[in-house]
């Protein structure tokens, strides 16, 4: 099969499964391996043009990528039969130096290690900007619906009037939260030598470590971190973050759009069908976002399992248990911003919806303010609502005219119970709150 897999579209979605796709690994090693030479050069290990030759030999095009893969069997990782290779083709040059100075001094986990850091570092970029525009049109809903009242939900049920532009700030929030996590995060070079002492470099090997860095603009840490894996460990948490920021949205959007709910609708021409039912219209971004919001918790655990367990100073195995889950990890990820951005772009508020749901326990949505509002006015106002509002649901009765009945001979009004069960006057400091959350948000954006 050519092109993208069955599944890829739907759960893969988005430039992180280009960013983390075979060719990119290979991509990044031989840039490592390119890296490396000239660093060597730089810090007078290894004579230029030597250095030149090198680099110039780590072009993907030139390595064979299905014969690299079997032959990563034998090793147990692809960077021993890819440096094989590099060796083979400078020989078949004649370029006998360059190809004994080739990945002179490292090991096979410095360039993997590193090579998933350049990575790494491309597609967070990649799920940062998808978050990122979905948070832009989280805050644009905000904008646009700060006044909007609407029915909040405690537990799946009805609880007290919030406004939609409050709870998309929630979403948008929750969402610049995690793409500030990812931003933070910093990959590091990986150069230790065998066992992280350097000995192969003769003195020279914090010198080449620093040039490395320096050529791919990675972190230089002060030891080499073969066992130590805090950083990936952090990335999964900062994925994981992400991942439960795309979650908590997407589940927000598919709850509302459901049939008897309503409140939004994704506005695509020609998705949502299904294969039987001619009337469906699935909100599919917002599905395939929460499906990755799902599979993600498990790929972080798979990490920092793999992670705990490194022994010694290299790993026999929990090294190699980090690859699969990592990638995917990222792909998930990556595939649910994605979505996640495609869903909020498309999304539209149904206000007739917004409205009914309102009204739909006929007045009880409001029945703790009325208790505020008659404190003072009738002895135990507390249990004067409580009553009236379970006889309201006993006999399925607007609450305001059982209020009312309740309340005859006391100077409370018709008009001030109205008042009192009315949504626009009581969503609290929604507006505030959606106003402060965005010139905060401003500000940021506007920060160098």
């Amino acid at each position: 099969m050519t092109g993208p897999g069955l599944f890829d579209e739907i759960l893969a979605r988005g430039a992180t499964r280009e960013a983390v796709s075979d060719p990119a690994w290979l991509a990044a090693l031989l840039e490592v391996e390119a890296a490396l030479a000239l660093a060597s050069a730089d810090a007078g290990v290894l004579d230029d043009a030597v250095a030149g030759t090198i680099a110039a030999a780590c072009a993907p095009d030139r390595v064979d990528a299905a014969a690299l893969a079997v032959d990563a069997a034998a090793s147990g990782n692809p960077v021993v039969p890819l440096v094989a290779g590099l060796r083979a083709a400078l020989r078949s040059d004649g370029a006998d130096d360059a190809a004994a100075a080739v990945h002179r001094g490292a090991t096979s986990q410095d360039v993997l290690d590193t090579a998933a850091m350049l990575v790494a570092r491309r597609a967070v970029g990649a799920v940062a900007a998808d978050l990122a525009a979905a948070a832009g049109s989280a805050a644009a809903l905000a904008a646009a619906h700060r006044d909007t009242p609407a029915a909040g939900r405690t537990l799946l049920q009805q609880a007290a009037p919030v406004t939609v532009g409050l709870r998309a700030a929630g979403w948008a929030a929750g969402l610049d939260g995690a793409v500030a996590a990812l931003r933070r995060w910093r990959p590091a070079v990986q150069l230790g030598g065998a066992v992280g002492t350097l000995a192969a470099f003769a003195g020279h090997g914090v010198a080449v470590r620093a040039a490395l860095a320096r050529r791919l603009d990675l972190d230089e840490p002060t030891l080499a971190w073969h066992t130590e894996r805090g950083r990936v460990a952090e990335l999964a948490g900062v994925l994981g973050r992400a991942g439960a920021a795309v979650g908590s949205v997407a589940t927000d959007l598919v709850l509302l759009a459901q049939t008897e709910v309503g409140e939004v609708r994704e506005d695509v021409p020609g998705r949502g069908g299904s294969s039987t039912l001619p009337h469906k219209r699935n909100p599919v971004g917002a599905v395939s976002a929460r499906a990755a919001s799902v599979a993600a918790p498990g790929l972080v655990a798979s990490v920092l399992t793999a992670a705990s367990g490194h022994e010694y100073e290299r790993a026999a195995g929990p090294w190699h248990a980090e690859w699969a889950p990592l990638r995917e990890l990222i792909r998930t990820t990556g595939s649910g911003a994605a979505w996640l951005a495609d869903s909020l772009a498309n999304l539209v508020v149904e206000p007739g919806a917004v409205r009914a749901a309102l009204d739909v326990t006929n007045g009880l949505l409001l029945a703790e303010n009325v208790t505020t509002a008659l404190r003072g006015r009738v002895p135990d106002p507390k249990t004067l609502v409580t009553d009236a509002a379970s006889a309201a649901l006993d006999r399925g009765r607007p609450f305001a005219e059982v209020l009312a009945e309740a309340l005859e001979g006391t100077d409370v009004t018709r008009a001030e119970i109205d008042a009192a069960l009315d949504p626009a006057a009581h969503t609290g400091e929604s507006a505030a709150l959606v106003d402060a959350f965005l010139a905060a948000r401003s500000a940021t954006e506007d920060t160098p």
